[in-house]
């Protein structure tokens, strides 16, 4: 406007200048001003630009490339973008301490309303439930942990058509990641879900649920609402839960029966910590394998990175986040979601949801006929300390290690300055990893990493698709194809002959 002002004076003062009087005005100032702007217009044609070019080179793409989309290399475009969120995000923290806010609801676009088809019933069930309706037979067994948790463990014994119902000697034991449950394994159905495959291939399949899970939410003391009862991180799980789980399994078994331990993402990180500290499990267990793991976390392109910068402020984020149990719609997520995800109309749901907010979302891989049911079982629940812990990870880059409570707290509980790190190399367990290169937690970088200190690996298997991504492992439409078929392979061929006797058959575990 102040151009076209300027301009219009302009010609004003050359028609001034030229008549030397006011005789002009009105008529010849409307001739004046109709040959200048022809005059431009020209002048613009001449130069092989029209206006709407003009507007796109001068405008439009200056804007779009402020944003970072009008770059020709991808991976400027993500730097840029990530720099923008990174800076965004610590203003709304610094602007939320000054007013002593605990969530972020100023900056979070309104909860978004999603249209799923509510009509089917396997949408409500429960993981035994769900089981059941695939004419499976299903367990549930209660167990409590040393400190008091009380955890649900469900079980498929045997396969749906199975002549005998005699239970299979091969066991194996699946355990979910952060915010998820035993159903993640069984949610894709008999075809696709892992759960199923392995107990038709003979296994009798145990479904683990971490405390404080839809499943696991009790404590023979604790009040669920406390925050003592969620005061607790993958560390707590790995010392208490698993071992309790695996006990109970060889207890109702026999001990002399070898588990094979199938973790996807937290499920690994409680393993390493747990075989890592408590050793003598590397010889209770068959052989552990790796779905997407998590124990370095250097190389990372999740939005939890962004929590990384406030780690150390404890109390702050236990306020921004939850106090006890991660918060799994508030407004931080909704802020997440709508700066992370490439939103459509199509993935306003799945961008919403705090497990795909923070693994990632494979659109080509994502089976969207499971979305309603996901929807109904994802997030299971976890403790916003956890999320902290993996936060610590990120800042502390190369270190794994326990959770950090600040010089003075890690003096009182620890008895040194810094947390110790989990001595990766008492791990000699047989071991087989499964990355890919698009996931958002668990880096191949870190992956790789991580391999390379195991003392009895048994493989390194990358999943041979560029997308395939974190959340993949568990419902891709080729997940089968590309992950479990593979699996079987490693768990059918047996581990490292070092690790057992020779005369030691796997017919016979």
């Amino acid at each position: 406007m102040k151009l076209i002002i300027a301009l219009f004076m302009l010609i004003v003062l050359i028609q001034y200048t030229e008549s030397r009087n006011f005789g002009w005005f009105p008529q010849n100032l409307v001739d004046t001003f109709t040959n200048k702007t022809a005059q431009i217009s020209n002048y613009v044609r001449t130069k092989g630009r029209s206006l709407k070019q003009f507007y796109v080179q001068n405008v439009r793409n200056r804007i779009t490339s402020y944003f970072g989309s009008n770059s020709s290399s991808p991976e400027r475009d993500d730097h840029i973008k990530y720099n923008r969120i990174k800076k965004g995000f610590g203003d709304y923290v610094g602007e939320a301490q000054e007013k002593n806010q605990t969530v972020f609801d100023a900056i979070a676009p309104e909860k978004i309303e999603y249209m799923c088809n509510d009509n089917d019933p396997s949408i409500q069930m429960t993981t035994p439930q769900l089981i059941a309706s695939h004419g499976y037979v299903s367990e549930s067994h209660t167990i409590v942990t040393e400190d008091g948790y009380i955890l649900t463990v469900h079980r498929i014994p045997y396969s749906r058509n199975a002549s005998s119902r005699e239970v299979k000697r091969k066991t194996v034991l699946l355990h979910h990641g952060l915010l998820g449950s035993s159903a993640d394994w069984i949610m894709a159905g008999p075809e696709k879900g892992l759960g199923y495959i392995l107990s038709e291939a003979g296994y009798d399949v145990w479904l683990a649920n971490v405390r404080g899970n839809t499943y696991s939410r009790a404590h023979i003391t604790l009040n669920p609402d406390s925050f003592e009862f969620w005061n607790f991180t993958f560390h707590e799980v790995s010392q208490h839960d698993l071992p309790a789980v695996i006990d109970y399994i060889m207890e109702v078994k026999g001990w002399d029966v070898k588990i094979n331990y199938i973790g996807h993402s937290m499920g690994t990180t409680i393993l390493f910590a747990l075989l890592s500290t408590k050793t003598h499990y590397n010889k209770v267990l068959r052989a552990g394998f790796a779905l997407a793991p998590v124990a370095f976390m250097t190389d990372i392109r999740s939005p939890i990175r962004l929590l990384a910068k406030y780690s150390d402020n404890l109390e702050y984020l236990l306020k921004l986040l939850g106090a006890n149990e991660f918060l799994p719609q508030n407004s931080v997520l909704r802020w997440l979601s709508k700066h992370s995800c490439e939103i459509n109309h199509l993935e306003e749901a799945i961008c919403e949801n705090s497990l795909f907010i923070l693994c990632g979302h494979d659109e080509k891989q994502f089976n969207r006929s499971l979305l309603p049911i996901i929807l109904g079982h994802v997030p299971a629940g976890a403790s916003t300390k956890t999320l902290v812990h993996y936060a610590q990870e990120i800042k502390n880059a190369g270190r794994f290690q326990q959770f950090d409570y600040g010089p003075e707290g890690n003096l009182k509980e620890y008895g040194s300055f810094e947390p110790p790190q989990y001595p990766l190399h008492k791990i000699t367990l047989p071991i087989a990893l499964f990355g890919s290169e698009n996931d958002w937690l668990a880096s191949d970088v870190d992956v790789t990493n991580l391999y390379v200190q195991l003392a009895n690996p048994i493989d390194h298997y990358i999943v041979p698709l560029k997308s395939f991504n974190h959340i993949d492992f568990l419902w891709a439409i080729d997940a089968k194809k590309l992950v479990f078929d593979k699996l079987l392979q490693l768990l059918e061929e047996g581990v490292s002959k070092s690790h057992f006797d020779s005369d030691l058959s796997f017919n016979n575990i």
